[in-house]
């Protein structure tokens, strides 16, 4: 079989969109489809006839679900984030390809939903295997033996691995927003207000916008500084992120993207001292009452490979 260029740009989104849901890395999305294409190359299936993708997803995913126990092995500095994805215009189409339709009704998850940061660290939660079944099952609308033959498993276990990631999932179930498009106006409006009232040095409506039980997460990854635990309420979160804003505010620019199919923010720094980011990202999530409700800062430059500081 002859791999060709043409080949290669058929599946690659659809392989890399699928692999970076499987390990939350941009860069291990990256190497994951890089190697399976290799292993096509060197080993190509036997059956020439069939179409190509099913190998491939099968090879794809059995690297992922390697790659995330490597990972969860790992010791790792700090609180640990997924990496973020720019989705704004051309980007989008990485990751919202047209595999899956309005009309599939096997799924449960939005394509876009599936990359959001909240979604993401609930499959924290779960097995690889269990994110492996519950990706093909309930976002990529994968039948239940198709799920198996990617997987190498029975369909009986399936069905199991599938009942069990469900249930894991059912709290990220009870909080997820019923309406996703409009849920990214609300937050849009709120980051916009967050700099204004930031830039403006306005304290108290800073204040109002967080939640009491708002909770700040920053992962460094041992590359950066970057804060080892979680910082929780909201006079210790209002403090810590003023205070970071007013020592770096004349060498400080920042800019709304969308990042995981929400609005986010782009932080950077003309002039740092050694050790700490130039380049980072915030992201937030809302509570029912618009309040901020989580803040997650990501500084670990191998974490930003997606992303591009402007010039």
């Amino acid at each position: 079989m002859s791999i060709c260029a043409q080949t290669f740009d058929e599946h690659k989104r659809f392989l890399w969109g699928m692999c970076y849901r499987m390990t939350g890395s941009a860069a291990d999305a990256d190497d994951i489809v890089q190697d399976t294409f290799v292993k096509a190359l060197e080993r190509p299936p036997k059956d020439v006839e069939a179409p190509l993708r099913p190998w491939l997803v099968k090879v794809a995913m059995n690297l992922s679900r390697d790659q995330l126990r490597r990972r969860r092995r790992r010791e790792y500095v700090g609180p640990w984030l997924p990496s973020p994805v720019l989705t704004d215009g051309e980007e989008q189409a990485q990751l919202d390809h047209q595999t899956v339709t309005e009309d599939s009704p096997g799924t449960h998850y939005d394509l876009m939903e599936s990359v959001t940061l909240a979604f993401l660290l609930a499959l924290e939660a779960l097995t690889p295997a269990q994110r492996a079944v519950l990706l093909l099952r309930d976002v990529f609308d994968y039948s239940t033996t198709e799920t198996a033959n990617a997987l190498e498993m029975s369909e009986a276990n399936i069905k199991v691995t599938l009942h069990r990631a469900r249930r894991i999932m059912s709290t990220y179930d009870k909080n997820r927003v019923s309406n996703f498009s409009k849920r990214v106006v609300e937050m849009r409006d709120t980051l916009q207000r967050f700099l204004s009232r930031l830039a403006s040095g306005d304290v108290q409506g800073l204040k109002e916008m967080l939640a009491a039980d708002v909770v700040l997460v920053t992962d460094g990854g041992g590359e950066t500084n970057a804060l080892d635990e979680p910082v929780f309420g909201c006079e210790k979160v209002l403090r810590l992120v003023a205070k970071l804003y007013e020592a770096n505010r004349d060498v400080t620019s920042t800019s709304l993207h969308s990042l995981n199919g929400e609005p986010a923010i782009l932080i950077q720094r003309s002039r740092m001292r050694p050790g700490h980011a130039s380049f980072f990202t915030m992201q937030c999530e809302l509570n029912n009452s618009l309040h901020m409700h989580r803040l997650h800062f990501v500084f670990a430059p191998s974490k930003l490979t997606a992303l591009r500081p402007a010039g």
